[in-house]
């Protein structure tokens, strides 16, 4: 028997229980037992891995993952003003079909969303590893292009094989 389940289970139960108890600030016994049923459910729900492998998120590199974000998105902010206020209005939109290689389901909606948070573009469908994602112009998509976004987003993740 694996105990592993269990116990993510009892951490992630206890996590939303403190936080339910945090924010609620209703501390009778009917909300403290509905805070307790609706923590277990939620941590019941998102325990179990869906995949034969087990994806661990790499905490330095999401720290140093979103201050590149917010610099692109800084920077894409500029260049689609640069876009709207230029009197030709330069814009060249289209729609880019784009294959992912990550394997993981949250790393391709961190990605998802990593290109609908900069300006000039959207991820306009998800289809497990295939996104379609609208861009103002050439300029706009160039971190997908050149498949940056995607090893950033790729860095991340490190994949480790499930445990008997």
């Amino acid at each position: 028997m694996k105990l592993f389940p269990y116990r993510v289970l009892g951490k992630r139960t206890a996590v939303l229980f403190l936080l339910w108890l945090l924010f609620s600030e209703a501390y009778n016994l009917i909300h403290m037992s509905l805070g307790f049923a609706a923590s277990f459910g939620v941590a019941l729900l998102n325990t179990a891995p869906s995949r034969s492998q087990i994806f661990v998120i790499r905490w330095l590199r999401l720290v140093g993952f979103l201050p590149w974000l917010f610099g692109r998105i800084f920077m894409s902010g500029l260049h689609l003003a640069y876009l709207i206020l230029h009197p030709k209005m330069p814009i060249a939109p289209r729609m880019i079909r784009y294959q992912t290689m990550l394997d993981n389901d949250a790393a391709v909606v961190l990605l998802g969303n990593s290109i609908t948070l900069t300006p000039g573009t959207l991820t306009a469908e998800v289809n497990s590893n295939h996104l379609l994602v609208h861009a103002m112009d050439e300029e706009s998509a160039r971190d997908l292009v050149t498949l940056l976004m995607e090893q950033k987003v790729s860095g991340i993740f490190e994949k480790q094989e499930d445990q008997p």
